[in-house]
């Protein structure tokens, strides 16, 4: 998907799901779930370094996202802004040792994890740029807006009028 398209079905996607600042990741994967009819799972898990920091899989019925339970708020942010970026983009999961996957991942189904490890052995660079770039429109809104948008009392229906044409525009 050409940069540009991307870029504009993010902040399209974004605008739809009424985020305002400051950014809360978690309050937008539980808005983007409700979106989507389908429940997203953050997990924080010690997962082994060196490797992924994060890892999105896709069940049956729900999404996961692993990050890294081993570094910074910040970090675990952009982490699970770029496995969300996978789900927006459009990217798949497909379909690999119960017994390894269930030690390294007990609280997880063998399936689910299978699919989701083998699917990031098929990501290619289009696609992690792509769910970068979503992730990276997402901090670029949020750090422009939390920076820019007056603290103003009275809530956030005052804010927003005030605000203008700040936003997902």
């Amino acid at each position: 998907m050409k940069e540009r398209v991307l870029r504009r079905q993010c902040r399209r996607l974004l605008r739809e799901l009424d985020i305002q600042a400051p950014l809360d990741v978690r309050a937008l994967c539980d808005r983007l779930a409700r979106h989507r009819g389908r429940p997203i799972k953050l997990v924080d898990y010690p997962l082994p370094v060196p490797g992924e920091f994060g890892v999105w899989f896709a069940s049956d019925t729900t999404d996961y996202v692993l990050y890294q339970r081993e570094t910074t708020k910040t970090h675990q942010d952009h982490i699970i802004l770029h496995e969300v970026g996978h789900i927006i983009a459009g990217h798949s999961s497909d379909e690999t040792d119960d017994a390894l996957l269930q030690r390294l991942y007990p609280d997880i189904a063998p399936d689910v994890v299978r699919r989701a490890l083998l699917r990031r052995t098929h990501y290619d660079a289009d696609q992690e740029r792509e769910a970068e770039t979503v992730a990276t429109i997402i901090l670029e809104w949020a750090s422009v807006i939390n920076y820019v948008a007056p603290q103003v009392p009275g809530g956030r229906a005052l804010q927003t009028a005030l605000n203008g044409r700040r936003g997902w525009l």
